[in-house]
């Protein structure tokens, strides 16, 4: 199924808002991370980068950067459905 800006209730046009103003005030100093279904604002090191791990020759985020987390649902890519 396809949905259109149009299609939404009056509702979910104003969270979208929301979200769009949000982005337009967005400091470069954090970044969102979506890790299993949980949105974490993030913050960037003193150098403006990402705070990551690498551990067992993976990389992971750095958990010591995570600022909350915000109760939207979401999905990363590597979540499962249920």
């Amino acid at each position: 199924m396809s949905y259109r800006i149009e299609d939404l209730t009056p509702e979910e046009k104003k969270a979208i808002r929301a979200l769009e103003r949000a982005a337009k005030i967005w400091p470069e100093s954090l970044w969102l991370f979506s890790g299993d279904g949980t949105l974490c604002v993030m913050k960037k090191d003193e150098n403006g980068k990402k705070v990551m791990r690498i551990a067992g020759g993976s990389e992971s985020v750095g958990a010591d950067a995570i600022i909350t987390s915000i109760k939207i649902e979401n999905d990363g890519g590597n979540s499962s459905r249920k």
